[in-house]
């Protein structure tokens, strides 16, 4: 494992730029809830991450429901939960509640629960919906490991929020079957590479042999004159300062799951080089043109490729609770 890497020096710096000293000093606490808490509320801050290239979205789209313009939300209604009734559905870690608003609006759904750490991010999703006339949504600020729910769901919901939990060997049967119905669902939209992104040689190797295809211009890193050439990978030591929850267990998600439940649908959707080639750089692909679309396609042809052989670190499933 690495303690400190090229990379997190660089990340420190560029973050002073782009997010400002403020959040900085947010990490100098030995409060790790608190550390967690002000990566979660800074979130919403303008970023430049390979989730938000429209082309990268069609290409999650594509890869998990055979469309690059459907969506998962609608995938699954379509095709999993189009005739049932009443479902009560508990989103953890739900962040600003954008799917969770969408789900919302099918007729199925009774009630959908959305329970998160940050606060504002809760308010903020909770005027939307009523900016939208959606009333069967509930807004819950807590810690879901010292919350207690009142009756069980239908499904239980993690986008991109399962892999900030420890010791999953224990939350799964213990936090989360629970509260799930007999026969209950758990749908996962998740990073589940390397345990705090503790990437093999290999990986490393073809993220920095596709951030040498990409033209120099559009390798300027974000809010910065800085050109990205390398990629180290990430240390211990800043992943534990910026968020302790970062990827704390994400190695163990899939077999924890498989243990418990059995498996409907497993997407693998990569991310395994385009996550870290596209980061800071991101911002240059939301306007494309020919020679944009020329380098997104041949990271993606890249990426494929890479997959061929690797497991995917990106996964959408939905899985159903196993039957004693």
């Amino acid at each position: 494992m690495r303690l400190i890497t090229r990379d997190d020096i660089l990340d420190i710096l560029a973050k002073s730029r782009q997010r400002g000293i403020r959040f900085l000093l947010s990490k100098l606490t030995f409060n790790q809830l608190a550390r967690t808490k002000s990566a979660f509320d800074e979130s919403a801050i303008l970023h430049s991450n390979w989730w938000i290239i429209p082309a990268v979205k069609e290409r999650w789209n594509a890869l998990i429901t055979g469309d690059p313009k459907q969506t998962y939300e609608k995938f699954m209604m379509d095709h999993y939960f189009q005739n049932c009734k009443n479902i009560r559905l508990i989103s953890i870690g739900s962040g600003s509640c954008s799917h969770e608003i969408t789900l919302a609006q099918n007729p199925q759904f009774d009630e959908i629960v959305c329970v998160d750490l940050a606060k504002n991010r809760l308010e903020e999703a909770k005027a939307i919906a009523e900016k939208k006339d959606i009333h069967n949504m509930t807004f819950v600020c807590a810690n879901i490991l010292d919350y207690p729910f009142e009756g069980t769901f239908d499904i239980v919901l993690f986008h991109s929020s399962l892999h900030h939990f420890d010791n999953l060997a224990q939350l799964i049967p213990e936090k989360i079957i629970p509260i799930l119905n007999p026969g209950g669902y758990l749908v996962i939209n998740e990073y589940v590479g390397p345990t705090r992104l503790q990437h093999p040689k290999h990986q490393i190797d073809a993220i920095n042999q596709s951030i040498q295809t990409i033209p120099l211009l559009l390798r300027k890193r974000f809010k910065t004159d800085w050109i990205k050439n390398k990629y180290s990978g990430s240390g211990l030591i800043r992943m534990i300062l910026a968020d302790p929850s970062e990827c704390i267990d994400s190695s163990s998600i899939l077999p924890c799951i498989h243990l418990h439940f059995e498996t409907c649908i497993e997407k693998p959707y990569g991310g395994n080089l385009l996550m870290h080639v596209l980061k800071d750089i991101a911002h240059h692909f939301i306007e494309m043109d020919e020679e944009k679309e020329k380098v997104l396609r041949q990271l993606f042809d890249m990426e494929d490729q890479y997959l061929m052989t690797r497991s995917s670190d990106f996964i959408f499933g939905i899985y159903q609770l196993k039957t004693a």
